[in-house]
């Protein structure tokens, strides 16, 4: 096994950038270090299992460096400078750092990958989620009567990463499930958007109802006073008391002039929300995602290129509608400076991506028709 050597300079520097490792003595952090990197040569040279895989350093510190933080707040009787003086004590963190870093790190199988984050299919995404990620951490979020579209959005670009994480880890069908509950936070985002101040409105109404109906509200009399609200509402619907749940999570589009002229909706996701939002295209995609969110039989037995096509060409087809909404409510309230800064990001790369979502699609269109015939 080779190794990176790194000064004790440059390790200092790392720890000072590590919330875990504030207050806590580098010298001997270094020195755990320094001794789990001399143990994994010796390890070599007995039995030359790790080959020629190369020790990573700051990988390793983070492992010692946990470690040794996790035993100091487990054991709050322990004083630091009473432990880096017993030779017992570094001998464990440096057993417990080195039996998980290689484990984890070079020893455990992984998932197959059929992609890395190196790919422009996936790094263009991920620096564009970033990047509005980034500008969104600007504004004031956490307060939903205030911030409720900067707070949705925000979740939905997280949640963007998350889906190409887990494409890259190899977990494709876990990717495609994820990608499920995007949808359902991008369909919620049109219906507001569509309707307005009294769609936000009777969502954080709604919002309420789920915190009484799940006990999240300390007061019982304010608790029976939401419960008061959610049958009168139910009344006004006809609906009984079987359909509480329903009308507490679908029941806020109810009352929009869109929701009320439409016939066929329900009160559901399908049939409701989805069909509210006019994504009613995505009903299969969202049914198989579904049956991998439940376990079904496609969770275990999938073809991982395809589902890393269907994944992708579904969460490119949401994220140009995310950030079609972005562009349009925050763009123009943002400075002239960090304007530019996106014109110029979206100029060089918007392109790209749809050179990269019709590439996908073209992959994903293959598959289908292969499977067909």
């Amino acid at each position: 096994m080779k190794e990176i050597e790194i000064s004790f300079e440059r390790f200092e520097n790392f720890l000072q950038k590590l919330t875990v490792a504030k207050g806590h003595d580098a010298s001997f952090l270094y020195q755990c270090l320094v001794a789990a990197i001399s143990a994994t040569k010796e390890m070599e040279e007995k039995t030359g299992a790790l080959g020629s895989a190369i020790v990573n350093p700051l990988l390793l510190s983070l492992y010692i460096v946990n470690e040794h933080d996790f035993y100091l707040r487990l054991h709050g009787d322990k004083k630091e400078e009473d432990l880096i003086h017993d030779d017992a004590y570094q001998s464990l963190i440096i057993s417990l750092s080195l039996d998980k870093y290689l484990t984890i790190e070079h020893i455990a199988p992984k998932e197959r990958s059929f992609a890395t984050w190196f790919r422009p299919d996936i790094s263009t995404l991920n620096l564009y989620c970033s990047f509005l990620l980034g500008m969104l951490a600007r504004y004031q979020h956490g307060n939903p009567a205030q911030t409720l579209l900067v707070d949705m959005l925000r979740k939905a670009f997280s949640m963007a990463r998350c889906i190409l994480f887990l494409l890259t880890s190899g977990f494709e069908t876990e990717a495609f499930s994820t990608w499920r509950t995007l949808h359902e936070n991008e369909c919620i985002l049109e219906i507001i958007l569509k309707g307005g101040k009294p769609a936000s409105d009777a969502y954080l109404k709604h919002m309420r109802f789920a915190l009484a109906f799940r006990g999240q509200i300390p007061s019982k009399e304010e608790t029976d006073s939401v419960f008061v609200e959610i049958k009168e509402g139910m009344r006004e619907h006809g609906l009984k008391s079987k359909d509480m749940k329903r009308f507490i999570e679908y029941g806020w589009v109810m009352d929009l002039p869109f929701v009320k002229e439409d016939p066929e909706f329900k009160l559901n996701f399908r049939d409701g929300i989805e069909r509210a939002a006019g994504l009613s295209r995505y009903r299969k995609e969202y049914e198989t995602s579904s049956e991998i969110a439940h376990s079904s039989p496609l969770l275990l037995y999938s073809n991982k290129s395809f589902f890393y096509y269907k994944t992708l060409v579904n969460l490119y087809e949401s994220f140009f509608r995310l950030e079609r909404a972005f562009s349009s409510l925050y763009l123009p309230g943002a400075e002239k400076e960090e304007q530019q800064r996106y014109l110029n990001m979206r100029k060089l790369y918007f392109s790209q991506l749809k050179e990269c979502y019709q590439l996908i699609l073209t992959m994903l269109k293959k598959f289908v028709k292969k499977k067909e015939e």
